[in-house]
């Protein structure tokens, strides 16, 4: 099983800490503030959210840590602006001249034409070393706010990670470890409870009941959609669609992508063969989030394609990950799954995390002027089945 589909096994009275802490840092990203990241080894950084950066802020941390912030951004990105040619976590650029808060948001901007010149950045490749968790689970945090995946970074000295929670507390500021970043979402689907659930009849599909799914520390909630429920046989395979939200398609039937037409139609395709669920994902934009879909439809605009789009703003051509899915799938006892999708790594991915897949069925639709080129690139790049 590939690393990041592993589910991590916590100590029960570690989890809520854990999944706690980044939540809180989450919330100061957003918010345009500072968080303090510490690894295993001892190394701390202070950060901030590349978008969310001013002059003063730069200054600021400048102050605070005595020493020169900088730039971590994905490989994706670098490779984008023609800085590196590298495939790693992350890649750390410090200017060779201070950096002014203008010339930061001018390099993540995914909608600029820039021509950098290499010579006035050193590069740090964080693959070749050990010693950047911080600023790789700084990334990471970043894509977990949904926000563009960069960060401002600036290392602490041994004198303060002496005691980091006194110098933290005196700066205002949240501390959380790198280890509970990357393992974050992996707890959050571990903690998946049932909290709400209702008869909800739907146009095509009238014998249907919700479920809503929330981890415990609150966060976005997933839905199980299960139409003709009692027709189901637990220990016999169902069909099942996984539909990772859309607020353009499913609800304003935006034309630029198919997905109001698959949920839809795998609503209508699920109630006429007897019944199934839907599991409606909270994973907008392939896991970027609605203001970074955005982001990329504007570069689509401009002649990007859906893939290249994403890896402009730094981002993999899709982020998401399945483990939701599995827990949801598990806990409503289903062993094994007819899989509605056109998306192999789906399949691939779903399994890897456990769940029997003994079929896919064929989930395709009509495109339309302005798809035509999206799915298309799907099935190209991607590999989407037709």
């Amino acid at each position: 099983m590939p690393d990041h589909l592993k589910k991590i096994k916590l100590p029960s009275f570690l989890e809520p800490n854990s999944i706690l802490t980044v939540d809180r840092c989450v919330s100061e990203l957003r918010r345009g503030q500072m968080a303090v990241i510490s690894d295993s080894k001892g190394i701390s950084a202070v950060v901030q959210a590349a978008e969310a950066i001013t002059d003063q802020s730069l200054l600021k941390m400048h102050e605070i840590t005595k020493s020169k912030p900088k730039l971590a951004i994905t490989s994706r990105r670098a490779m984008a602006l023609n800085l590196s040619k590298d495939v790693a976590p992350a890649i750390i650029l410090r200017n060779t001249i201070d950096w002014k808060a203008q010339n930061i948001l001018d390099i993540i901007n995914p909608l600029l034409e820039l021509n950098l010149r290499k010579k006035d950045y050193n590069f740090l490749n964080s693959k070749k070393s050990k010693k950047h968790s911080c600023e790789t689970a700084s990334i990471k945090l970043a894509k977990i706010a949904r926000l563009l995946p960069a960060t401002i970074f600036s290392r602490l000295t041994t004198s303060f990670t002496e005691d980091l929670g006194a110098w933290s507390m005196r700066h205002n500021l949240l501390t959380v470890d790198a280890g509970d970043i990357f393992q974050y979402e992996h707890t959050q689907a571990q903690n998946l409870k049932a909290v709400s659930e209702a008869q909800v009849p739907l146009l095509h599909a009238q014998d249907t009941r919700i479920i809503a799914f929330r981890p415990k520390d609150g966060g976005l909630e997933h839905l199980a959609i299960l139409i003709n429920e009692d027709s189901l046989e637990k220990d016999q395979p169902i069909l099942a669609r996984l539909h990772s939200e859309c607020f353009t398609g499913d609800l304003l039937a935006s034309l630029k992508c198919d997905c109001g037409d698959q949920l839809r139609g795998a609503i209508n395709e699920i109630s006429n063969s007897g019944g199934g669920v839907l599991l409606y994902l909270a994973q907008e934009g392939r896991g970027i989030g609605l203001v970074n879909k955005l982001r990329a439809y504007k570069l689509q605009d401009s002649g990007f394609d859906t893939i290249d789009a994403n890896e402009q703003l730094g981002f993999d051509a899709d982020e998401r990950i399945y483990l939701p899915a599995a827990e949801i799938l598990h806990q409503l006892g289903f062993k094994s799954i007819r899989l509605m999708t056109n998306n192999p790594e789906k399949i691939k991915s779903l399994a890897s995390c456990g769940i029997n897949i003994i079929e896919r069925v064929k989930h395709a639709f009509p495109s339309n002027k302005h798809n035509e080129q999206y799915l298309k690139t799907k099935a190209k790049r991607i590999g989407h089945l037709i």
